[in-house]
């Protein structure tokens, strides 16, 4: 047998997605072809520190399988040789970053591999940065003339002003002719629904507002679309190709972080129950979007949609989860990919990314 490649699969990280990440990255050491890869793990705590392959494999034996675990609140970050985590990056092949939120699919942490000329799965900086700030993402949409929910961005002086009760009903009013109700709020930065809450009045739209402001100095309110949700994965770079579709059926009013990690509540339905019709303007749709924002490798394109043809833009997610429920592997399976071919792919093609990357300088 051939030597096995060292695949370094990053996970945990600052964000609230925390422990998303944890049991994405678990998943995906455990489902790697054993035959052609060898794991090598690196931890980021809470606190943001890095560990080493050593430190993490014996911080997630504590964890149960699927468990939604912590690798440490950042209290011993302080034992953590940053030296020693750089020494063991040098000896892999390539990375498979899957550490969700701020400093890990906001283009930081793929700077970081870039630098250390370091081959990764998934999309450059560029494309993660603007991946992650849902206004710049939706600037991008508009230019390329993709549908999407009518929204605003409320950021500095006058989300600071949504805060005092003297201003608010001037500020809420021009929001509310500009957008209306039903509507939605969320963090510009951030996934996993958190922060992000329905808006059906203004009793509503001040508590929602201020609860997206802790996640994120910049807010996205939008109308809310009525219909389905629908999810579409990608895979591939410059000739990505659209998966069959997903649709959520949530047991709440929208898709939140209870019903995507912490119950069964919410059906999901694949293949999508669409018309062909239909079904093939999302897919058309995913692509563009995938190509506007600059992708490689993979991403989770979500919509809101509805019979007979409308199809609304939600965002494309280009580090989506990859636990064992999530959606992006539930889409490939359903197209004949298993999960550990998905890995399989996903490494050639960062392989591939990272090649051509170097072939221009």
């Amino acid at each position: 047998m051939s030597e096995r490649m060292r695949l370094g699969v990053i996970f945990g990280g600052r964000s609230p997605e925390h422990e998303v990440s944890v049991v994405s990255g678990r998943s995906i050491m455990r489902e790697a072809d054993p035959e052609r890869f060898e794991v090598v793990p690196f931890g980021i705590t809470r606190g943001g520190a890095w560990l080493t392959p050593e430190e993490t494999e014996r911080r997630i034996d504590r964890l149960a399988v699927g468990e939604y675990g912590s690798l440490g609140t950042g209290e011993d970050d302080d034992l953590v040789s940053f030296p020693d985590v750089l020494a063991a990056l040098a000896t892999i092949d390539v990375a498979f970053p899957i550490v969700h939120g701020r400093s890990g699919e906001d283009g930081s942490l793929q700077g970081l591999l870039e630098v250390l000329d370091i081959p990764y799965v998934g999309a450059g900086v560029a494309a993660s940065a603007i991946g992650m700030d849902k206004a710049h993402m939706r600037a991008v949409f508009t230019t390329h003339d993709i549908p999407q929910p009518t929204y605003v961005v409320i950021e500095g002086d006058e989300l600071a002003a949504l805060a005092d009760d003297a201003p608010r009903g001037e500020s809420l009013a021009g929001i509310e002719r500009a957008i209306g109700y039903p509507s939605f709020a969320k963090p510009a930065n951030g996934g996993s629904s958190i922060g992000v809450s329905k808006v059906a009045s203004r009793e509503d739209l001040g508590p929602a507002l201020e609860l997206a402001a802790r996640y994120d100095g910049k807010v996205l309110l939008e109308e809310a679309i009525e219909g389905s949700e629908v999810e579409c994965a990608m895979l591939g770079n410059a000739d990505a190709r659209p998966s069959p579709l997903g649709e959520i059926r949530p047991d709440d009013e929208f898709y939140t972080y209870a019903a995507k990690y912490q119950d069964d509540s919410t059906d999901l339905i694949v293949p999508a129950d669409l018309s062909d019709g239909l079904a093939e303007r999302v897919q058309d749709a995913a692509v563009r979007a995938y190509r506007a924002i600059g992708c490689t490798g993979l991403a989770r394109v979500d919509f809101m949609v509805r019979e007979p043809d409308t199809v609304r833009l939600i965002e494309v997610n280009t580090l989506p989860g990859f636990t064992p429920i999530s959606m992006y592997p539930r889409l490939w399976g359903e197209a004949g990919v298993d999960y550990p071919s998905l890995i399989s792919r996903l490494v050639d093609l960062g392989l591939e990314r990272h090649a051509e990357v170097r072939s221009y300088a």
